[in-house]
């Protein structure tokens, strides 16, 4: 490239350059004057298309000017164009009858599930009877999904259970909270009280009042000198305080193999108030949960003394003492997510 080619782009950068003076007027401007230097076909771009024709000494002495030149329109270009939209913005809202003083909408309240709100509730009454809080995992062994709890291999309660197995290994989905109980007096000694919430899994078909996911809340209080009366006492209170102060209560005899005796809990029908209806079936009793003391083989599992301590354990489905305080139909309806229902449960309510 000659001198004189060279002096020519260079007049010609520079009125480019001066350019972008004039084009910052308005948005408009603006955007045609980054079409004309910096879109596919504008100047500076076919500027840096055409160096790669010139040979590297000129391309050296071109090159810098025609980049530099480039990234100065590009951040000219944005900072104008975010000055002139903020102005824009600001002269709009002097023509708008809005007092921008006033607080914002509220944006609408969230709300704890019904179920977390009616395990909450639940948890919060036996606190108040001295029973603390424990956990565990969602996946045990059978040692203390079953074995420790006096459910030996091939025994015939584990039928009553179907059980998810994971594959290949030696783990199963826990079907019930009961293994809480069997970590807890495994790493704690007694006396103890303590409630195990959480989710447990059962092979079954969901319906109305069936599902392969739910939630369940166990208590265990082990001690000396408990009593069959002091598991009474501790549910009669309970369920007082769950449906109300004139609920009665009702202990008939069952099985559970990591409690002896053991007893189904019933309680009058809230609906109404123990006469007989469709929802209690006519009988005025409404079956809430089991319960029993706790088995001397269960203390043996877990290294205490059967002659020193006892205990007493119970546990109860949080979906059907949820259905029962709201009086929903279907259990179903918990796990659907619909707004429309869920909505209609407050805090204060449950």
């Amino acid at each position: 490239m000659s001198a004189a080619d060279l002096s020519e782009l260079g007049k010609k950068l520079d009125a480019l350059e001066s350019g972008l003076d004039t084009a910052q007027l308005d948005l408009n401007a603006l955007e045609a004057f980054r079409v004309q230097s910096l879109g596919r076909k504008g100047e500076v771009t076919e500027l840096l298309k055409s160096l790669k024709e010139l040979s590297l000494e000129d391309r050296r002495a071109v090159g810098p000017r025609v980049q530099a030149l480039k990234t100065k329109f590009e951040d000219s270009i944005a900072r104008r164009r975010a000055e002139l939209e903020t102005a824009a913005d600001a002269a709009s809202l002097q023509n708008i009858d809005l007092d921008l003083s006033l607080p914002a909408s509220a944006p609408p309240r969230g709300r704890l599930h019904p179920l977390t709100q009616t395990l909450q509730e639940i948890s919060r009454i036996l606190s108040l009877m001295g029973f603390s809080w424990a956990e565990g995992p969602l996946v045990e062994t059978e040692r203390h999904n079953f074995e420790a709890l006096n459910i030996p291999e091939h025994h015939a309660a584990r039928d009553l259970q179907d059980t998810f197995y994971l594959q290949d290994i030696p783990l199963l989905l826990r079907t019930h909270t009961s293994p809480v109980q069997i970590r807890t007096m495994e790493s704690q000694q007694p006396p103890l009280r303590v409630i195990c919430p959480g989710r447990v899994f059962r092979h079954e078909a969901v319906d109305a009042t069936h599902s392969a996911v739910f939630h369940q809340i166990e208590g265990l209080a082990v001690d000396k000198g408990i009593s069959f009366a002091d598991l009474k006492g501790t549910l009669e209170t309970f369920l007082k305080k769950v449906f109300g102060p004139r609920t009665k209560t009702r202990f008939l005899p069952s099985y559970y193999p990591f409690t002896e005796p053991s007893a189904d809990v019933y309680a009058s029908c809230i609906f109404c108030s123990g006469s007989g209806c469709p929802i209690c079936k006519q009988s005025g009793w409404i079956e809430i949960m089991g319960a029993g003391m706790v088995h001397p083989n269960v203390f043996k599992a877990v290294g205490y003394d059967p002659e020193l301590w006892s205990g007493f354990a119970f546990g109860m489905g949080v979906e059907r003492i949820a259905i029962l305080r709201l009086g929903v139909p279907d259990m179903r309806l918990f796990f659907s997510n619909d707004l429309r229902f869920l909505k209609q449960f407050d805090e204060n309510l449950v």
